[in-house]
């Protein structure tokens, strides 16, 4: 038998009824009418007794009949099975596991740190109880061998200037990459039954010994980005400038003039500091 076999054992509040009436029947027959017979029924009563089972929401119980599998109660409830049943109970319940930061490489050789958090639950019991060891320490040990699978497929970030450009990557990505990471635990958790809800990033960031290195590579490739936009926009001032000049005629400016006010508005305009404005007070000679 490879698959799960779902079971609803007899009525355990009847069971209780006749447990009572043998058990404490037999002790107050034995009692009033002195006859050791009775003791049958005590025993018989004894033995019911180990056969009651409960199970509460979201639980389960796996039975076996001298190591032979019968079935898996899921339904919550007061039931009564067989006494030399073996009773294993496996949660349900949908369990929450954070895993280390792991010291992977990307696609690109960068040693990056990385986590994941699971969000998983049981959903045949048969495997999970039979089809590995401990399923448990399953879903830990292939989590993070999904997690260092998945590092290795995408780089961190694109950089351009290298001309890595990567449509998904493990910053930016987050929806592709999540995907990409539950259908890997899926496929890997699959033996022991195991229903993966939700897997995602918990935390990604540059290795120490690379991340000092990678910040500056960052704010430079930034600084160098806002230049270029200072640069598009100044340029455009400029052009503005000039074409008002020259359509209200308000001064009359040469190609040496020109080169001299273009050169002075990007000083203003480009510049990191506020610029020293200097009065002329004679002609555009001096």
């Amino acid at each position: 038998m490879k698959e799960e076999k779902i079971i609803v054992p007899a009525n355990g509040y009847v069971m209780l009824f006749l447990f009572l009436a043998l058990f404490f029947g037999g002790i107050a027959a034995i009692i009033t009418l002195r006859s050791p017979w009775f003791g049958f029924s005590v025993f018989a009563g004894i033995v019911i007794a180990f056969g009651f089972l409960m199970v509460q929401p979201n639980n389960s119980r796996v039975l076996l009949l001298f190591g032979k599998y019968v079935g898996s109660v899921k339904k919550n409830g007061f039931y009564w099975v067989n006494p030399f049943y073996t009773k294993t109970k496996i949660s349900l319940r949908a369990s929450n596991f954070d895993s280390e930061r792991l010291k992977v490489n990307d696609k690109l050789g960068n040693p990056v740190m990385i986590s994941t958090i699971l969000v998983w639950r049981v959903q045949n019991t048969y495997k999970a109880a039979f089809d590995v060891d401990n399923y448990e320490n399953f879903v830990r040990v292939q989590t993070d061998a999904a997690v260092r699978k998945l590092a290795s497929m995408y780089p961190y970030d694109n950089f351009a200037d290298e001309g890595h450009t990567e449509d998904i990557t493990l910053r930016s990505s987050v929806n592709e990459v999540s995907e990409a990471l539950e259908k890997e635990l899926e496929e890997r958790l699959a033996i022991a039954g195991i229903e993966v809800l939700e897997a995602r990033i918990g935390y990604l960031a540059y290795a120490q010994e690379i991340a000092s290195a990678m910040l500056k590579r960052q704010q430079a490739t930034a600084i160098v980005a806002a230049r270029h936009k200072i640069v598009e926009g100044a340029v455009s001032m400029v052009e503005m400038a000039l074409d008002e000049l020259s359509k209200k005629q308000i001064v009359d400016l040469d190609d040496e003039r020109k080169a001299a006010m273009v050169s002075n508005l990007m000083v203003i305009l480009c510049g990191d500091k506020d610029a020293s404005p200097i009065v002329n007070a004679g002609t555009l000679n001096h």
